[in-house]
């Protein structure tokens, strides 16, 4: 009996067993990328159930019933996929790939949800025109730099990851870049469309960037008062409805230890709530004496999507960075044309043991959308920022050591002690209507908005200096006048009679690095730092138009532009300036896969936003009144291009042809005898070509690279010598390359994966000399990447100038060189889970 009933039990469960309804299938997108966490739902007869698509995009499910059932597929950012289809037999039933379209307009023009594709292209902008528009529709070039790219490169800070962008090169170890002839102004950064304050001189983290987007020319009809060459706009990561987990460990040259973590996925099961947390510590030295740093970045985002009208975020980001300023390598020089950039190591530092630069940030970000109906949205973000320095450097003062008789001495750097600190507080808050309508056959997007940017200095900032030469009674001047040399004290120094300095001479020839007792200077400088305000608002009306192949984008921004010295004290003074700014820029689908574009562009910036681009104009930031009196900078941007996707959209090529005039533009006069004095240059113009590609040459096989041509020339000066000459910090060629491959699974190689790339820079004129020029340098880098089959784990090992050649990124006087880095290698495992 007990065999018979086992006999029947058995019959039941292969019954159970084999008579299911299986489902299965896998989810792609047009590139054939397979896309996680897609939500697959099968109703029949107002039953719902359903699954998510896994790592692989792929999903299994087992049907309870037979009939008909609706199936819909659906993820944020594509286009639903809903079908009706007959499951009337158990058995297992096939799917096939399913393909979902990208549908950007889905995300409104607010980024809340993150972007779940793996490679180095990005083919959207939320930033540039605050709509959600694809690049290739966006007339004006706009370069991405992807989380993926900056991965494989080991690109940990800014720097490295925006070189890799035609007409990006950096112009000093700082946060600085010049872009298409232009060097940076503005300190801070753009991060998700909204303006920062800080001082630049310490790069930032990347490991929270989700991208980093370049948009060329002069955007301040999208974020005021912006740099003419280009904006850096630093996308974060956003959370993702599919669990995804990753940590990092790395380790490296010059001491270099790292770890950093990305979690993200749901909080309830309905998938509305969504979390993300990224974190980053750092800690190295350098190839730079006396230099090091250490970073701790945490930011953990939220977002809130409780139904299809609604989606909320809310993000945090604290940055704290511990180091040293690094002004540059000195080198012997003060003489035209016999300058030898190797005359010392490029490891020389002109700073003291005791010296430190730390830089502490918070940012609290919030944004909220909101779909009235299918065709009216409202969009609202606000940031708050807080910042604070505390520095204290030896520095050069950019001139040489003279003798009693005021002659110079090549091999003595004069020198000079500065302690400071800062508080600053910043307030954005950014809203706008989008109006999705149609006249006839006219599709129309419209936007009307205002922006506000509330950037306050706090009371208890200052400034102490030491510096100059020490007189007979013991007091300080600030220079030396040979004809009153009997009123100086005096040294000797290799047999030279030389003015006694408040602060020592460093000597080229024989470094000295002994501890400094800051006790020894006379403090000849106390400057407090004057409380002060800048407030910037603007309106703005945006309209894109869209009619057969045509796309037109025309805006008119107006900006009131307000800086307050002696902000709420007795002797408050103040400047304003106002602006109104258009952009138009006209879009043609030549066919599906290519678009040409052309655009013209206005910029402005009020020259309390360029002083601290230079040495020697910075002061403006502590002076009674504002740079603002000055005539602010003006600029122009006229563009022509094309854009494609090619090889069945497995790549996309950008080309493009501009000119970019700027006027007004602020600076030194580089005159010994008045350090302070400040010049208006009349006019610079930078003309120039630059190719961009990236994307897939084989399924295993990515590439992204890019060429610049760029022709930036002064048209007019005080210095009428300078007119037709080339501008400064501007090299004529660049050209990038990185391309990783993955060894195929069948290959006795298939767990191999190897990068290269390839930085070209041509030679630039130094920013305060003409007499010698940085020359031009070709850097390669190669990776090995190691991936065990079915395993969730990286190893990588990135080795950065390859071949170990001597090179500058810019340069901008004798005593301020900025050398590239020797070779270096970075051993990096990543675990994904």
């Amino acid at each position: 009996m007990k065999k018979e009933i086992l006999i029947i039990l058995f019959a039941i469960i292969c019954q159970q067993s084999f008579s299911q309804i299986n489902i299965k299938g896998k989810i792609v997108d047009i590139e054939q990328g397979v896309i996680p966490g897609t939500t697959i739902s099968f109703t029949i007869r107002d039953k719902k159930e359903g699954t998510i698509s896994n790592e692989n995009g792929e999903f299994n499910f087992v049907l309870q019933e037979t009939g008909t059932y609706e199936v819909k597929i659906s993820y944020v950012g594509f286009n639903s996929i809903t079908k009706t289809y007959d499951f009337l037999e158990n058995k297992e039933y096939d799917l096939g790939i399913i393909t979902l379209k990208d549908d950007i307009q889905q995300l409104q023009t607010v980024e809340v949800v993150g972007r779940t594709k793996r490679d180095y292209n990005s083919d959207y902008s939320f930033s540039a025109t605050k709509i959600a528009i694809a690049n290739k529709e966006l007339p004006q070039a706009i370069a991405s730099v992807t989380k993926e790219l900056i991965a494989d490169r080991q690109a940990f800070h800014l720097a490295d990851a925006v070189k890799v962008v035609s007409g990006v090169s950096p112009s000093s170890f700082y946060n600085q870049y010049n872009i298409r002839g232009i060097s940076q102004n503005e300190e801070g950064q753009i991060i998700n469309g909204m303006r920062t304050r800080q001082f630049y001189f310490l790069q930032p983290l990347t490991s929270n960037i989700e991208r980093v987007e370049v948009i060329k020319g002069p955007a301040s009809a999208t974020f005021a008062s912006v740099d003419p060459g280009g904006s850096i706009n630093m996308v974060t990561k956003k959370p993702l409805s599919v669990d995804r987990k990753e940590v990092s460990l790395s380790v490296g040259s010059f001491s270099t230890m790292r770890g950093t973590l990305d979690f993200t996925g749901p909080l309830n099961e309905s998938k509305t709530l969504l979390y993300r947390i990224n974190g980053a510590y750092q800690t190295a030295q350098s190839y730079r004496d006396l230099v090091s740093n250490k970073s701790i970045l945490i930011s953990p985002s939220f977002t809130y999507i409780p139904n299809k009208k609604t989606a909320i975020n809310a993000e945090f980001i604290f940055n704290n960075m511990n180091g040293n300023l690094d002004r540059g390598q000195p080198i012997f020089g003060a003489v035209a044309g016999q300058t030898n950039l190797n005359s010392t190591p490029i490891s020389l530092n002109l700073g003291a043991s005791s010296d430190f630069f730390k830089s502490k940030e918070v940012i609290i970000m919030g944004n909220l959308s909101h779909k009235f109906s299918p065709n009216i949205t409202f969009n609202t973000s606000y940031m708050k920022q807080t910042w604070t320095e505390d520095l204290q450097e030896h520095r050069t003062t950019n001139t040489f050591a003279v003798d009693i008789a005021n002659e110079p001495i090549p091999s003595l750097v004069a020198m000079r002690f500065v302690q400071r600190k800062q508080f600053w507080s910043i307030d954005n808050v950014n809203s706008y209507f989008n109006f999705d309508f149609k006249t006839g056959s006219i599709d129309h997007k419209l936007l009307v908005g205002y922006d506000l940017h509330y950037w306050k200095k706090l009371k208890g900032g200052g400034q102490n200096s030491a510096r100059g030469y020490l007189l007979n009674d013991g007091s300080v001047t600030r220079s030396f006048e040979p004809a009153n040399a009997s009123d100086y004290q005096t040294i000797t120094i290799g047999g030279s009679i030389l003015p006694k300095p408040n602060v020592n001479h460093f000597d080229l020839a024989n470094p000295s690095y002994t501890i400094q007792n800051i006790q020894d200077y006379t403090i000849n400088s106390r400057i407090a730092v004057p409380s002060a305000l800048t407030m910037s608002n603007a309106v703005y009306i945006q309209e894109q138009l869209k009619w057969n192949k045509f796309s037109l984008l025309l805006s008119l921004r107006n900006e009131w532009f307000e800086d307050i010295t002696h902000y709420k004290a007795a002797n408050e003074s103040s400047f304003t300036n106002q602006r109104l700014l258009p952009r138009i820029g006209i879009t043609y689908a030549v066919n599906d896969n290519i678009n040409v574009y052309g655009t013209y562009l206005e910029g402005f910036q009020p020259q309390s936003n360029t002083v601290t681009l230079l040495p020697s104009t910075g002061q403006f930031f502590w002076a009674d009144e504002s740079a603002s009196r000055f005539k602010p900078l003006i600029s122009d941007l006229k563009e022509i291009g094309m854009k494609a996707d090619l090889f069945n959209k497995k790549i996309t090529m950008n080309m493009a042809i501009y000119e970019i005039n700027q006027k007004n533009i602020l600076m030194s006069a580089n005159d010994p005898s008045q350090p302070d004095l400040l010049v208006q240059r009349g006019a610079d113009r930078s003309r120039g070509f630059e190719w961009d590609m990236a994307g897939y040459l084989l399924p295993n096989w990515q590439i992204n690279a890019s060429y610049s041509y760029i022709d930036a020339v002064i048209v007019t000066d005080a210095n009428v010598t300078l007119e037709g000459a080339r501008k400064e910090n501007v090299p004529k060629h660049s050209a990038n390359l990185w391309t990783r491959y993955n060894f195929d699974n069948g290959s006795i190689l298939r767990d191999l994966g190897i990068g290269f790339g390839v930085q070209h820079q041509g030679s630039k004129v130094p920013w305060f000399t003409r007499d010698f020029e940085v020359p031009a340098s070709t850097i390669f880098d190669a990776a090995l990447y190691y991936t065990p089959t079915k395993s969730n784990l990286q190893v990588a090992v990135n080795v950065g100038n390859l071949f170990d050649e001597t090179y500058w990124l810019g340069a901008q006087t004798y005593t301020r060189l900025f050398p590239g880095a020797p070779r270096n290698i970075t051993l990096t495992t990543t675990y994904k889970f």
